[in-house]
Order: structure tokens, then sequence, then C-alpha cells
């Protein structure tokens, strides 16, 4: 299949994904309580085989799943996607016995699961973690940190943790580890964010682990995260360009209705060229998710720099797109339970999370610059350099 076209069964699939958004999750997610998990949703996620879907999804899939989602419930679509988040490490590296005991659970939405990789002191360098994992002595581990800004905590049943093994390795010391929420020493407590998601932070004193818990081997937990992170960045573009194509929906029937100046705002040029100019760029920001995501799926070696480009155009062109609806809408986009008012709270926060839009330039100008020093070593071989090295998220 072509990457910047859909199937008719890939159309249909996600109009009638809309469709049942609206009829059953976002009913849920209305009476859900802000910043708490929405557990009734969830389950309702599972009970709809959304979350199977999720697992075993392709990343357009998973890209055609969030934008679907997006553009009808964001509860809903964050819920799956944080659920994914914190599940996949354990599907992609987890013992049997591990994926046994948790998979069943999280793909039914009667687990929540947690993406245990931000610290106070260590968000987009994910390198300089600091969560320190002291050996006991017995072949195991004592976690003693704190992580900070981590979806669904502190009420998810399990988390993916990354913790410092190796003092002084940056991203090669780092190990990641499947903890349960009843090991003693584990805390934590919600954080009020702006948008209205379960976020906290996890306390850890002392909390025991051990080989058992291990997903992956000791000091290559950073492959964990960057696996999971090149995986979910396309799809977290896909969840920017559902709000985006939300935005733009209520901006054109809005400045299509809307009476001004003896007609209707549409037929003022400065009105319809700005729709034209939001239109555009969510259409250029959904090619790019889906060529991204298509990319990884074929196995493509520039995945990271695909993934990058996606996430950043699709995430600034969101708050641009949004922010566009509210000026166009006027005051009635900035009253309490609007969803325009709704979106603005919502769409900042992915600039940020799994990687800042700095962090994805950053990440961008290393690979092109990479590819421009291999291409001067060895002409006539354009387009053939792989990536030197995992990117920070």
């Amino acid at each position: 299949m072509p990457a910047f076209s859909l199937d008719p069964e890939q159309t249909t699939w996600c109009a009638e994904l809309r469709a049942l958004t609206a009829e059953r999750l976002k009913p849920l997610a209305d009476r859900g309580e802000p910043g708490r998990v929405n557990r009734p949703l969830v389950a309702a996620l599972g009970d709809l085989g959304l979350l199977s879907r999720l697992f075993g999804a392709g990343a357009l899939d998973l890209c055609l799943l969030r934008e679907s989602l997006a553009r009808v419930c964001t509860e809903a679509e964050t819920a799956l996607a944080l659920q994914g988040l914190g599940t996949h490490p354990v599907a992609a590296f987890g013992t049997p016995a591990q994926r046994a005991r948790w998979l069943p659970g999280a793909t039914a939405g009667r687990a929540v699961a947690a993406f245990a990789l931000s610290e106070p002191d260590a968000g987009s360098d994910a390198a300089a973690l600091a969560l320190d994992a002291v050996p006991d002595g017995r072949g195991g581990w004592r976690l003693h940190g704190e992580k900070r800004w981590i979806s669904n905590a502190p009420e998810a049943d399990f988390a993916t943790v990354f913790a410092r093994t190796t003092p002084g390795a940056g991203a090669r010391g780092v190990t990641a580890f499947l903890v349960p929420a009843d090991r003693p020493g584990l805390g934590g407590e919600p954080l009020d964010m702006l948008a209205p998601h379960a976020l906290g932070t996890l306390t850890f004193d002392g909390v025991p682990v051990g080989p058992d818990d291990l997903l992956g081997a000791p000091d290559e937990g950073f492959r964990v995260a960057m696996r999971t992170l090149n995986l979910f960045r396309p799809s977290v573009g896909a969840f920017a360009v559902g709000m985006a194509q939300a935005a733009l929906d209520a901006a054109l029937a809005h400045t299509a209705a809307r009476p001004a100046f003896g007609g209707v705002l549409a037929d003022l040029q400065a009105v319809s060229h700005r729709i034209a100019e939001m239109a555009t760029r969510t259409e250029a920001a959904r090619l790019l998710v889906h060529a991204a995501a298509s990319a990884y799926d074929r196995g493509d070696p520039d995945v990271p720099r695909r993934s990058a480009m996606a996430k950043l155009l699709a995430t600034e062109t969101a708050q641009y797109v949004v922010d566009s609806a509210v000026q166009l809408h006027g005051a009635a986009a900035l009253q309490r339970g609007h969803l325009l008012e709704h979106l603005y709270r919502e769409v900042r926060a992915p600039r940020i999370y799994e990687g800042a839009t700095e962090v994805q330039r950053t990440i961008i100008a290393k690979d092109l610059y990479a590819r421009h020093h291999e291409e001067a070593r060895h002409p006539g071989e354009r387009g053939h350099a792989s990536p030197r090295k995992e990117p920070a998220p």
C-alpha cells in the first residue's frame, strides 16, 4: 500500500470507529473525574477490542486508531495511548511469565499500566535519569528516588520503570523493570495539570526488584525506552492531527453560519484564507504521520528521523490550528465546557511529552548531518546511511 493513501476498508473503519466513540466512549469520558484514571473508560476500550487491536497493530494502524478517537473524544484517545505506552515494553520485552500475568488484564482494560521514564531533573534527557537501583547482594536491586509526570500514576496497577543500574554510564547504564503497584516502598501522588488526564509522581523508598522483574537485559533499558517511543512518536502526531481536525471541523461549521457584516464570517477573505491554511497544514501533518508510520512498519533505517519529523510537524500544527479556531470563534471558545476550550488545554502537552519539539529538531538535525558525512565518504550511495544510535526521547 502506498504510504500516502488509505484503502477504502481503512477509511470505512475510521468512520465507524468515530461513530462508536461518540456512542459508547464519550459518555463514559464525560462522567470521569479530571486527573483520575477513568477505569470504566479503560474497561470499555477493552470490551470493544480496541486495546487488543492496539497491541497487535502496526504503527499505521495505531495512528489511525489514535486520530479517529481524538477527533471525537480526547479522553478516550489518551486512555488508550497511555495503556499502550505502559504495556508495550511488557509485550515487546517481557518474559512469557510476565506477559501471561499482565497482558490479559491490560488488553481487557482491567489492569492499568504506566510508563515511568521522566524525573524531576531528567525529562527530555532520559539518559540523565537518576532513579537509583542499588544491588541488594542477593541478585536483585532496591529502587530509590522519584519519577514525575508519569501517565496513570499513582493509580496504575503496574509500571515500566527505568532506573540507573550503572552510575556514570549514561544511556548504557539504564535498566527497565516491571514493577507491580503493591511493591513495598512504592508511593506517589497525583499532579494537577492543565489537561484533565491522570498524571502523577511515583516515589521509590527501597522498592525491591529482582531478575524476574527485568524487561530486557540489565543496562539495556534505554533500548526498551527507545523502541517504545519510536513506535509511539508518530502516533502522538496522529493524536495531534485528530485534535487539529476536530478544531478545523468546528471552525468550518462556525464560520459558515456565523452572521457578520451583512453576510457570514466565511465571506471574509481573512477568515476563509485562515481556514484554507488550517486545512492545508492539517493534511500535510497527516501525510507525514502516515509516511513515518509506514516507514516504521517497513523497518526502514531512518525511522527515528521520520518519527521525529512527524511528531514535530503534527504537534506544532495542532497548536496553530486549535489556536486559530479559538480566534475565529471569539469569546465563546474560551468558555468552560466549549469544545475548543477543551482542545486548547489538551493541545499544549504533546509538544513536550515523549520528546519536546526542541529534542525532535535535534534528532532530525543529527541524523541529517550524519547522513551528509556518510554520503561524503561514500559518494553514490545516497539514502542508504543508517542512523548512528538511538536518539534521546
